[in-house]
């Protein structure tokens, strides 16, 4: 399919150096490594929003010496993600509720002349190469937050191989960061589309269906259970098209096409707010900024590109 370079996170073909993971501990001491600065989720950007790669001696890492994870080589430098989620910027709140885009951003006093922006809110001002180290490292740093201990016996793990596993001390069990897999669907009908809302999403957001892939589940068999279940919508024929890392927190989108059998929507109130039909006509006034009670999907994101190629007649292998 055309176009691919407008998905966010994806195209940059990073050298992951994997042959180097089991030396990560002694590399990230070298003065020629170099971090990119990560808190609370959000990537540290300059004025031009850039992400920075900084040195591992810079100040901002004094209080919160943090815990790297290599995540490859640029131009013959190492890369590694460093957290300091342990800094507590000066009249900040982390108890303050945030919105579905946290636009709220915050200058380390280290580093004055660059702010921690939510990745998803600039996902597409990144370049391609800083997009794809802004998303492996949120997405791998995510996983050692939330897995810091064994699954087989619940002792306390320990990092090992450059961030890229975690082993249990107690039992010797290895762990390794997840990606879940999600299928989104264009699933058509005619001249129509199926979009839906999801309960908290902002005023007028739809987006495509999108859901879990399930143990033992092919991706068209999740393309068919996820539609019917949250629209009662059934679906024949399903092709897979393009996919996307999506680091909120650790998925790749599987975006597929499929054509529906039924146009009877039942929606699940438990799965989605709302769904509906929508034609080719009126979606192009949904992405040209004139309809009256729909936007359009974010660009960047895949519902967007598969949106997009649709009224293109671009859905090709």
């Amino acid at each position: 399919m055309q176009n691919r370079d407008k998905l966010a996170f994806s195209g940059s073909s990073l050298d992951r150096a994997a042959e180097l993971r089991g030396e990560a501990a002694t590399l990230v001491q070298s003065d020629a490594a170099r971090a990119c600065v990560f808190w609370r989720g959000k990537v540290l950007l300059d004025a031009d929003h850039q992400l920075l790669r900084l040195p591992l001696s810079n100040p901002i890492f004094d209080a919160t010496p943090p815990e790297a994870i290599l995540l490859g080589r640029e131009n013959n430098q190492l890369i590694f993600a460093a957290d300091i989620s342990g800094w507590v910027p000066e009249g900040f709140d982390p108890n303050a509720q945030i919105g579905f885009f946290d636009q709220s951003q915050h200058m380390h006093p280290a580093c004055p002349d660059a702010q921690f922006a939510d990745l998803r809110a600039v996902m597409m001002a990144l370049s391609a190469r800083d997009a794809e180290l802004a998303a492996t490292g949120k997405a791998v740093l995510e996983w050692h937050r939330s897995h810091r201990f064994c699954a087989k016996c619940g002792a306390k793990s320990e990092i090992a191989m450059g961030g890229w596993q975690r082993n249990c001390p107690a039992c010797g069990t290895h762990h390794f960061p997840r990606t879940d897999p999600v299928v989104i669907m264009l699933v058509t009908h005619g001249n129509d589309v199926l979009i839906g809302r999801s309960p908290g999403w902002p005023e007028g957001m739809y987006s495509l269906l999108a859901g879990f892939i399930e143990p033992g589940e092919t991706v068209g068999a999740a393309v068919r259970r996820e539609v019917f279940e949250e629209s009662g919508i059934r679906v024949g024929d399903v092709r897979l098209l393009a996919s996307q890392p999506w680091p909120f927190p650790a998925s790749l989108m599987l975006g597929c096409a499929g054509e529906a059998e039924t146009r009877e929507i039942t929606i699940d109130p438990l799965e989605i707010e709302d769904a509906l039909w929508v034609s080719r006509e009126d979606m192009a006034n949904v992405f040209a900024g004139r309809h009256p009670t729909i936007n359009p999907a974010r660009k960047g994101a895949i519902a967007h590109f598969l949106l997009e190629n649709w009224l293109a007649d671009r859905l090709v292998w």
